[in-house]
């Protein structure tokens, strides 16, 4: 009878021996700073461009391919006589108004593809048309029509947007639950209050992958249009840049100008989208 009770207490003693298990623990140092993203990306970065320059310097060819501290060196000289930010702010300045456009245009006809069966055919038969269509391939079309300027360079950058940012836009407004939708129906939403303050929150992750992929498109179209408008009008932004050092056989500027539009690129991107994304998407809870 008393054999239970020996065997309960042998057991409780051995648990009371051995060590409690550990619920919360420390992160180290090294830990804490793995876990830090923007410290990963760094030294991702920090590995690539020791490979550059190792890879450079083993070819010892400065014409064919500088190392890394002549590109940065050529980057800061063109940085201090103030030719390469000129060149950058006209390309910028270009971008913000095609890419502005582009949206603008891709909401249009997203708002009526949601609410009409018609504009639901128009959008997918326009994607279907010209979405496969590469923007640069516009540009000698978009010259003959608007002329050596910069219409030239919105018209070929509203193409490259408009359709990335439309389709995701669409697809996310296709994904939206049928009970949010009933919600917004029962409120007496219609329209355009229907679309701003229904759809697009529930659906702006989509949005925001339409947003990057139509930013991504319009910033290398606009590098490549350049090159061909530099050659056309002897000025341009900083495809031009790129397009003359070649020229002159400048290959360290050359590398330059490509550093900038990844440097742009990478700001662009892990800080203007992520800011969006954590004022938007995270705060609101659609996405954790």
């Amino acid at each position: 009878m008393n054999e239970p009770r020996i065997i309960r207490n042998s057991v409780a003693s051995m648990n009371a021996g051995m060590d409690q298990p550990e619920v919360e623990r420390q992160l180290s140092i090294v830990e804490r700073l793995w876990n830090n993203a923007t410290l990963r990306k760094g030294l991702i970065l920090l590995i690539l461009g020791l490979l550059w320059e190792a890879y450079a310097r083993y070819l010892d060819n400065a014409l064919l391919f500088p190392t890394l501290t002549d590109t940065l060196k050529s980057l800061l000289d063109h940085i201090r006589d103030g030719s390469l930010i000129v060149r950058v702010w006209t390309s910028i300045k270009v971008l913000l108004l095609g890419y502005a456009a582009g949206i603008t245009l891709a909401g249009i006809l997203t708002t009526l593809a949601i609410n009409t069966q018609l504009g639901t055919d128009l959008l997918e038969t326009l994607t279907a048309m010209f979405n496969p269509l590469p923007a640069i391939a516009l540009l000698p079309l978009a010259l003959i029509w608007f002329g050596l300027g910069a219409g030239s360079l919105i018209f070929v950058l509203v193409h490259s947007v408009m359709w990335a940012v439309a389709l995701n836009t669409h697809a996310g407004f296709l994904s939206v639950s049928p009970t949010m939708r009933m919600v917004g129906r029962n409120y007496g939403l219609r329209g355009l209050s229907y679309v701003f303050k229904i759809l697009v929150p529930a659906a702006f992750p989509s949005i925001l992958t339409g947003l990057k992929i139509g930013w991504a498109f319009a910033w290398r179209t606009l590098i490549a249009a350049e090159l061909v408008f530099g050659v056309a009008s002897g000025k341009g932004g900083l495809g031009w840049f790129i397009y003359e050092s070649r020229t002159v056989l400048d290959i360290a500027a050359v590398f330059a100008g490509l550093l900038t539009v990844i440097v742009i690129g990478l700001v662009v991107e892990n800080l203007v989208f992520r800011l969006i994304e954590r004022r938007t998407i995270r705060k609101w809870g659609v996405q954790s």
